[in-house]
């Protein structure tokens, strides 16, 4: 079997997302495994520099995990033949810079959503891109997560019959930071330095819409701002300036009505941190994470409305647990072994910077919305 290595720059990778999912659970975990077979027979190994600002932390990371290369100069990294992939984990604000040096340095390109912090600015990568004839891909992890991999094959099974609507809840409450700390950076609820649960969450949920039920064709979309007032990592007082949660309603094509609300300022009563309930004219399902219960419509009680009595029906009792028939890995590590492949052998990639760009066009169209109180309608993205 024959053998050959992928050279991968981790800009970022000091970072929460950057180190834990896709340095220590993606890449490292690849390289542990040996590497990622190809169809022909080949394995590709991989081999990561590690790029930031704090020469310390980067050695620190570099020899906690045997990891021979590390830099602080992006610029000598990206000129460097030895890396064939650019990996991007940056915060939104200095991501279109950086991925702009590498395309025009010609290294494929792998990255964090969302993209860019404007649509424009997001179409221009992809158009870029495009004309520098670099591959391109954009993580879209919760496409992977056990729960919504059952759901998928719910879909394409026919389960649903015609699927009517989409609801779904996310959330949690993020401490305010005075007398508990908060679980998110703050720079989250600065508007002016990226943050804001739209601008995070939307794109998620265009790439979840749009590969399991059809294009996003239209938004409406509510933004909040429930806590104006949060207090830093160091101890400083700060005005809240992003929105920390969203209420809206997307209409996808065929008809579907999908209705999802995002906050930071809810506390959790349900069985995971994200939940869908998906409803169809032969069935529905209500998905999280990791779980996925059913009810077929030959299994579904027959409730008469009487407020004036007790209802004793035990509801949840009515739904079936799906069955975890396949050993599903992280949703990262699959994605980057996908990446790995379009790279290696120009296996299909439908995940690219057009897809984010869409993402970007929803957040961007939502915060619009939010702002002028009406529906608005998307338009096709093209090149």
């Amino acid at each position: 079997m024959s053998e050959s290595t992928i050279g991968i720059i981790m800009n970022g990778a000091t970072g929460r997302m950057g180190y834990r999912q896709h340095l220590v659970r993606s890449i490292l975990a690849i390289r542990e495994q040996g590497g990622v077979l190809l169809e022909g027979g080949t394995r590709v190994q991989v081999e990561p520099i590690l790029v930031g600002r704090n020469e310390a932390k980067l050695k620190e990371l570099a020899d906690r995990h045997g990891i021979e290369n590390y830099t602080t100069d992006l610029d000598a990294a990206l000129a460097d033949d030895r890396w064939q992939i650019y990996a991007d984990f940056l915060v939104t604000k200095a991501r279109v810079a950086a991925i702009r040096k590498a395309i025009a340095a010609g290294k494929a390109i792998y990255t964090e959503k969302p993209t860019a912090e404007s649509f424009e600015e997001a179409l221009e990568l992809a158009r870029l891109a495009q004309a520098a004839g670099v591959k391109n891909g954009v993580v879209h992890d919760k496409l992977y997560l056990p729960g919504l991999q059952k759901l998928k094959r719910l879909i394409d099974s026919g389960f649903f019959g015609r699927i009517l609507s989409v609801r779904g809840e996310f959330g949690y409450w993020v401490f305010e930071g005075d007398w508990q700390s908060a679980q998110r950076p703050s720079w989250n609820y600065r508007s002016e330095d990226g943050g804001g649960i739209i601008v995070d969450m939307f794109p998620h949920w265009n790439y979840v819409l749009e590969n399991l039920f059809g294009r996003v064709e239209s938004v409406y979309a509510r933004a909040a701002t429930h806590i104006p007032t949060r207090v830093d990592e160091n101890g400083a007082e700060y005005t809240a300036t992003a929105d920390d949660a969203a209420y809206a309603v997307f209409e996808l094509e065929g008809g579907i009505v999908a209705q999802l609300n995002s906050s930071w300022t809810v506390r959790v009563n349900r069985d995971e941190l994200v939940e869908f309930q998906v409803d169809g004219t032969h069935g529905s399902a209500v998905v999280g994470l990791f779980g996925c219960k059913i009810q077929p419509r030959n299994g579904t009680p027959k409730p008469t409305w009487n407020p004036d009595l007790a209802d004793a029906h035990n509801y949840a009792g009515d739904w079936l647990e799906v069955p975890d028939n396949d050993v599903i890995e992280n949703g990262f590590k699959t994605q980057w072994e996908e990446f790995i492949r379009h790279v290696a052998e120009d296996a299909p990639n439908s995940f690219d910077f057009l897809a984010g760009a869409r993402g970007v066009q929803l957040a961007e169209q939502g915060l619009a919305s939010s702002e002028s109180g009406r529906r608005i309608d998307l338009p096709v993205v093209s090149l």
